[in-house]
């Protein structure tokens, strides 16, 4: 099959959207003067939660434009959460181990962070797309929804944002927006 010899290169393409594209969202917000359309999709502050949020958004936008040529590909949207989901836990993961073990990480290793989770996050969906297999379950429908309730809460947060660290960000002290 075409699209199993191609899987590299979809992947490949979903790294480099998924980075280009966080990259951009990062300094969409303060390019907009802060505008409150630009807000739930891009970074408004330099919390561990907005990181996350960078890394959503693009690897979302990639999976439903990759989702037309592998349509006859089984449990795709499984496959795209599990890839996500690996992606948006390592980015709190290892900021908070390494923070934990070492002390404040440079600015450096926090870029490399979101970097390396979205590289682990399409490696593990290149390994899973090869080996997709018939599934007695489609599980498309529950994995489309939720991605939504996922980019949901990143919209919610932006706006109402719980007092918890994570959405904590490190430099002003203050939360959300």
């Amino acid at each position: 099959m075409i699209i199993k010899r191609s899987i590299l290169i979809w992947q490949l393409l979903g790294y480099t959207v998924t980075a280009i594209g966080g990259t951009l969202l990062h300094f969409l917000y303060e390019w907009t003067g802060g505008s409150y359309l630009a807000a739930p999709f891009s970074g408004v502050n330099e919390s561990t939660w907005e990181h996350m949020k960078l890394f959503f958004f693009p690897a979302f936008l990639y999976a439903v434009f990759q989702s037309f040529c592998f349509k006859d590909s089984d449990n795709f949207w499984l496959i795209k959460l599990k890839g996500t989901s690996v992606g948006l836990l390592l980015i709190p993961i290892i900021f908070y181990t390494y923070n934990g073990v070492i002390g404040k990480s440079p600015d450096w290793f926090n870029v490399a962070i979101f970097f390396i989770s979205a590289g682990l996050c399409y490696l593990y969906e290149g390994k899973l797309l090869k080996n997709v297999n018939s599934k007695k379950f489609n599980l498309n429908t529950p994995s489309i929804i939720a991605f939504c309730i996922i980019a949901f809460a990143f919209i919610l947060f932006t706006f109402a944002t719980p007092c918890l660290n994570i959405f904590k960000d490190p430099i002003s002290g203050q939360f959300g927006l």
